[in-house]
């Protein structure tokens, strides 16, 4: 028998509580999430690049509408802030923590995990944007390493490429002909949370 360290659980859905399912509805296609083929008690919608999606209908939770705070992963907050205000969401500035709490804009670094930013649906369950680009150690199995959509591998390698351009400097300016090693090794370890290749 296997023990639970073994054993696959894989998030698939949430469930989110909502008083009026059409108005939701049009609030989460107007994200660009994708809806889902579900019996006609419940609506399935699942953001782009993700695995796990979100549940709400009539009488699918007893929670109270506008209960739920969820965390949404993206890899460049500023283009997504602007994106969401282009779609018409309200969705508030952008902030990071700072010694004596949250400070708005930006983390000036772009530090992984530090800026984030908040919207909700008609229903007040309110969606916690943050910014990963690198993850902590131990977060992601070497083995398990993938990009959610061509944006974000994309959005990996241009952060590839200005790391492997400090590298070449460093190494007298010489072209690398091993730089698909390089980049290969970076994209993994900055997923991962490895020290990263210098």
């Amino acid at each position: 028998m296997k023990n639970l360290d073994q054993i696959d659980m894989l998030l698939e859905v949430t469930v989110i509580p909502v008083t009026d399912v059409e108005r939701a509805k049009e609030f989460y296609s107007r994200l660009g999430w994708r809806l889902d083929a579900t019996p006609p008690w419940v609506v399935q919608f699942t953001p782009r690049g993700s695995d796990a999606s979100i549940h709400f209908g009539e009488g699918a939770t007893t929670a109270a509408p506008g209960s739920g705070r969820h965390f949404l992963i993206v890899s460049d907050i500023v283009e997504t802030h602007e994106a969401l205000l282009a779609a018409g969401v309200k969705v508030g500035p952008l902030f990071h923590g700072g010694p004596d709490g949250p400070v708005e804009g930006a983390d000036p670094e772009r530090r992984s995990y530090f800026t984030r930013a908040e919207f909700a649906d008609p229903d007040g369950n309110t969606w916690i944007l943050q910014e990963v680009t690198t993850r902590l150690p131990g977060r992601v199995d070497a083995d398990d390493t993938s990009y959610a959509s061509i944006a974000d591998l994309a959005a990996a390698l241009r952060r590839a490429a200005v790391a492997h351009g400090e590298h070449e400097k460093r190494n007298g300016g010489e072209y690398d002909e091993n730089w698909p090693d390089w980049y290969a090794e970076y994209m993994v370890k900055a997923q991962t949370g490895e020290q990263l290749p210098q």
